[in-house]
C-alpha cells in the first residue's frame, strides 16, 4: 500500500509539470503568432501604399505624355499657320498668337540656311544699301516690336463712368456706364467676359464690382455704387481705382487694365460729372520695381521619400495698385509639388494682413513619388494678394527644381547633395 501511494504521488507531480510546460508553450506560441501576424499586416499595408503611389504616378505620367503628344500633333498639323491653342503650362505666359510664324517654329540654323540659299548675293547688296541709309534689319525688327508693343498698349479701350456727391446723404455715387474697344483675350474665342472692380483709395475698404457680361468687347453696365459716410472734406483725398478684368471659369481671371482717377479736382457742389478715361496696362510699375523676394528652406529625406518645405518670409513686395496710395497687401503663399511639370500636390500658408514684408515661418511636408528621387520633381511658389471681392491676384512666381536655372538650380542641387539638411536661400520672384 505504501509503495502504491508513492507511485501515485510521483505520477501526479509528473502530470503537473507537463501541464505547466504546456500552458507556457501555448502562451509563447500565441505571442509569436500575434507578432508574425502584425508584421505581415504592416508589410501588406506598406506594399498597398506603394502600389497606390505608383498608380497615381503612372496616371500623372500618362497624362503628361498625352498632353505632350497632343501639343506635338497640333504643332505639326498647323505648320504654315499661326498657333491657336492655349498654353497649358501654369508658369510660362501665353504665346503671342499674332506673331506666330513658320520661321519661328523652325530651328535657328535651319532658318538661316534657307535664308542664305534663297537670297544669296542679293541680300548682301540690300543690307549694304540699308546700312548707307541708316537702316539695318536689326533696327527694323526692333522698330516693329516697338510698334507692336505700342499698339498693344493703345488697344486696351476706354472706360466711361460718372461721379456725383449727395450732400444730404453724405454719400458718393459712382456709376460705371460702359467700356469700349476692349482687347480680345483669345482670337479663337471671339471676345472676352469683362467686368469692372472698383475700390476707393487710399483706405481700400470700400470695394465693389459689376456683373459679368459674356462675349463682348464693348460691355454696357449702367450700375451705380453708393458709398455712404463720406464728407465733403474727404472727397479731395479719395482716388477712384477701376480694374477691368475678364472672367475665366476654369482659371484665374485675366486683368485687362486699370483706370486711376483722383477726386482732388472735383467740386462736391457740382451735379453729376461724366468722364471717359483710357484704360492703362496693369503691371507697368511692377516691371520697373520688381516683384520682391522669397526666403524658402528645403530638406530632402530619401529614406522616408519626403521633402520638407519651410516658407520663412518675403520682402520688398510691390503694392497691388499703380498709385501706391492704398493700404498694404494681404499676402500668402501657395506651394505646388510638380512631377514632369504636372501639379500633383499643393499647400498654402496663412494670410498676413497689411504688410509688404510678411513673416510666415510655416513648414510643409510633401510625399515624393516612390523610388523617384528629385530628378523629375520641382516646386512652384505663388505669392498672392488676398482679395475679398474678386479672385486673388498673383504678386510673383518662383520655381525651384531640376528644370530651373541659375540660383534656383544651385539651391536644388545643394538639397539633393546634402540630404537630411535644411538649406535656405533668398530667391527673386518673377512675373
Amino acid at each position: 500500500m505504501v509503495e502504491r501511494k508513492h507511485v501515485v504521488h510521483q505520477a501526479a507531480t509528473v502530470d503537473g509539470t507537463v501541464s505547466a510546460f504546456g500552458i507556457v508553450g501555448i502562451v509563447a506560441g500565441t505571442i509569436v503568432f500575434i507578432i508574425l501576424a502584425t508584421i505581415v499586416t504592416y508589410k501588406c499595408y506598406r506594399r498597398r501604399r506603394a502600389q497606390e503611389v505608383q498608380s497615381r504616378l503612372s496616371s500623372a505620367i500618362k497624362k503628361g505624355l498625352k498632353e505632350s503628344t497632343n501639343v506635338k500633333k497640333s504643332s505639326v498639323s498647323s505648320r504654315g499657320t499661326p498657333m491657336k491653342h492655349k498654353a497649358t503650362s501654369p508658369i510660362t505666359p501665353p504665346s503671342q498668337h499674332d506673331l506666330g510664324s513658320t520661321e519661328r517654329m523652325l530651328p535657328p540654323s535651319h532658318s538661316m540656311q534657307s535664308e542664305k540659299e534663297s537670297s544669296g548675293h542679293m541680300k548682301s547688296e540690300v543690307y549694304v544699301e540699308n546700312e548707307k541709309e541708316g537702316k539695318t534689319p536689326e533696327k527694323e525688327v526692333c522698330m516693329r516690336e516697338k510698334q507692336i508693343d505700342e499698339n498693344k498698349i493703345q488697344k486696351l479701350g476706354n472706360l466711361h463712368f460718372s461721379v456725383e456727391y449727395d450732400s444730404l446723404k453724405t454719400a458718393l455715387l459712382v456709376t460705371i456706364l460702359r467700356a469700349v474697344d476692349l482687347p480680345q483675350r483669345d482670337p479663337s474665342l471671339g471676345g472676352c467676359d469683362p467686368y469692372v472692380k472698383l475700390q476707393l483709395l487710399p483706405d481700400k475698404r470700400h470695394k465693389c464690382k459689376t456683373r459679368v457680361l459674356r462675349k463682348t468687347l464693348s460691355p454696357t453696365y449702367d450700375e451705380t455704387f453708393t458709398f455712404y459716410g463720406i464728407s465733403e472734406n474727404q472727397i479731395q483725398g479719395i482716388t477712384l481705382h477701376f480694374v477691368v478684368l475678364s472672367f475665366d471659369r476654369f482659371s484665374r481671371d485675366e486683368i485687362i487694365g486699370e483706370v486711376v482717377y483722383p477726386l482732388n479736382g472735383v467740386d462736391p457742389t457740382q451735379k453729376e460729372i461724366h468722364l471717359t478715361k483710357e484704360i492703362h496696362p496693369r503691371h507697368l510699375k511692377f516691371q520697373m520695381q520688381g516683384r520682391g523676394e522669397l526666403l524658402v528652406s528645403l530638406c530632402y529625406q530619401p529614406a522616408a521619400n519626403r521633402l520638407t518645405v519651410v516658407v520663412l518670409k518675403a520682402r520688398n513686395l510691390p503694392k497691388m495698385d499703380i498709385t501706391g496710395l492704398s493700404g498694404e497687401n494681404y499676402p500668402y503663399v501657395k506651394i505646388y509639388l510638380l512631377y514632369n511639370g504636372q501639379r500633383i500636390a499643393k499647400k498654402k500658408t496663412h494670410v498676413k494682413k497689411r504688410t509688404l514684408n510678411p513673416v510666415f515661418n510655416e513648414s510643409f511636408l510633401f510625399d515624393v513619388p516612390y523610388n523617384e528621387g528629385l530628378q523629375n520633381i520641382s516646386l512652384e511658389f505663388l505669392v498672392l494678394d488676398w482679395d475679398r471681392v474678386t479672385k486673388n491676384e498673383v504678386i510673383g512666381r518662383l520655381e525651384v527644381g531640376a528644370r530651373s536655372s541659375s540660383q534656383q538650380l544651385h539651391h536644388w542641387s545643394e538639397v539633393i547633395n546634402c540630404p537630411r539638411k535644411q538649406i535656405a536661400e533668398w530667391h527673386k520672384l518673377k512675373e
